[in-house]
């Protein structure tokens, strides 16, 4: 039977439903973060019998198939809405990753993973696919800088509490809990928003739309090119400290289990706050009547450099001195976070094709997840200490602020075919006039 959209749907609260797009994220990153906890105890790392290496692939398991999946995603919601795609992928990830807690061998643990990043994988391409069709320029940084902390509460709160439940019981039955206490966040998302599956008219219009900026449009831009890479730098030390930064606490700075959890709280609640103000501050600018392009670059830059400051924590021989450093780096690296997704999902991005690129940037995304887990993990197998791995986070954000002021220019934004467009405009920008032109 066919999935019909209500004839006269009722007024949605796009704010209430942001926050429940922020508690989607934060869910989603809570049960990656488990897995990184359960990685720190050595009853966990002991019955499996993990190397170094093989911890670092059990790390970016998820990752793999989760970039896989981006780009199909973001198609997939570009035409069919965002609520009942959404609803089945949030269901089959929570069960798999309660599932985690039940597998006896690494093949499995690794297969389990494999499906969280099959089902995580529409988490991003519907937000930005929500958040193109209900918020104007001046409301984006801040609509992003509230959601974007749900991906960093999702670390900070995920690994004490799996810490805490580790400690407390077993990795098994961290794993069962974390897994199933999310599904409690379907119910409100059943209720809040309206049914958006298209009728067979409505689909029609959806694919020309879609259509109107091909994928072929997109790996022409350089835009598109400045986000992958910026998406990269930004999310292989982000990744970097949700996977190995309980380790490296507990192994190198001589915590305890318990005491990393709360440090890593410490760090994502900095990069939260920070990038929400980030977002804030940024929107307010752009109101003023400054250029949005000059203001959200200058704050990535800065957010960049700031991270860079990791390298200090890296070298200093004070335990307290890199706790510090840890937590100020990551904290300043939320000057990136909402002014980044703003920018390369959507200030230079034609709305139609918001689907089609987010999936096409959360390629990079994953693949900084899966190439930091692993790559780190042979770095530490190689260099007997955490130095290697922080040498490379400091390359890509050099990188990174690189790329962004290269690459990331309104003349160079993807371009419209006017065929089968029907209008679609984004209404942020300047109109596309001329078939091929670039979208402002």
């Amino acid at each position: 039977m066919e999935i019909t959209r209500q004839t006269a749907p009722r007024p949605e609260n796009r704010w209430a439903i942001l926050v429940l797009l922020a508690f989607g994220l934060m869910i989603s990153f809570v049960d990656r973060t488990s897995m990184s906890t359960a990685l720190a105890d050595r009853h966990f790392v002991q019955e499996f019998a993990l190397t170094h290496v093989e911890r670092g692939w059990l790390g970016s398991a998820m990752f793999w198939s989760y970039g896989l999946l981006q780009m199909p995603m973001g198609w997939l919601l570009d035409r069919y809405g965002v609520k009942w795609p959404y609803s089945i992928c949030f269901l089959l990830w929570c069960l798999a990753a309660a599932a985690t807690g039940l597998v006896t061998t690494l093949s499995a643990l690794i297969l389990v993973r494999l499906l969280i990043g099959v089902a995580e994988a529409v988490v991003v391409p519907a937000t930005y696919r929500y958040l193109a069709d209900h918020f104007d320029e001046t409301r984006k940084g801040t609509a992003l800088g509230i959601y974007s902390i749900g991906g960093k509460m999702g670390p900070a709160l995920g690994a004490p509490i799996a810490a805490w439940l580790i400690a407390a019981g077993s990795w098994k039955t961290m794993f069962i809990i974390t897994g199933l206490a999310g599904l409690v966040w379907l119910l409100p998302w059943q209720l809040l928003l309206n049914n958006d599956f298209p009728s067979r008219a409505e689909l029609a219009v959806a694919k020309r739309r879609a259509a109107s900026v091909p994928l072929g449009n997109l790996l022409s831009s350089p835009v598109v090119w400045g986000g992958l890479i910026t998406n990269f730098c930004y999310s292989y030390f982000a990744f970097y400290c949700m996977t190995w930064m309980p380790a490296y606490l507990v192994e190198q700075r001589g915590l305890t289990l318990r005491q990393s959890g709360l440090y890593t709280f410490f760090s994502f609640a900095g990069i939260a706050i920070v990038a929400a103000f980030a977002g804030w501050a940024a929107d307010r600018l752009i109101a003023r009547g400054h250029d949005a392009v000059v203001v959200r670059k200058s704050s990535i830059v800065a957010g960049f450099i700031g991270g860079t400051t990791v390298l200090i924590g890296a070298f200093t021989r004070s335990p307290q001195m890199a706790l510090f450093w840890n937590v100020v780096s990551l904290s300043l690296l939320g000057l990136v976070t909402a002014n980044n997704l703003a920018l390369v999902k959507l200030t230079l991005i034609p709305r139609q094709a918001v689907g089609l690129n987010t999936g096409l940037q959360q390629v990079a995304t994953s693949l900084a997840g899966g190439v930091s887990a692993s790559l780190s993990g042979w770095l530490l197998h190689v260099g007997h200490s955490y130095m290697l791995p922080m040498a490379a986070i400091f390359v890509f954000l050099l990188l990174g602020a690189s790329s962004t002021v290269v690459l990331l220019r309104r003349k160079w934004a993807p371009k419209i075919n006017e065929s089968g467009a029907e209008g679609q405009y984004n209404h942020d920008a300047a109109p596309q006039t001329h078939a091929g032109k670039h979208f402002q």
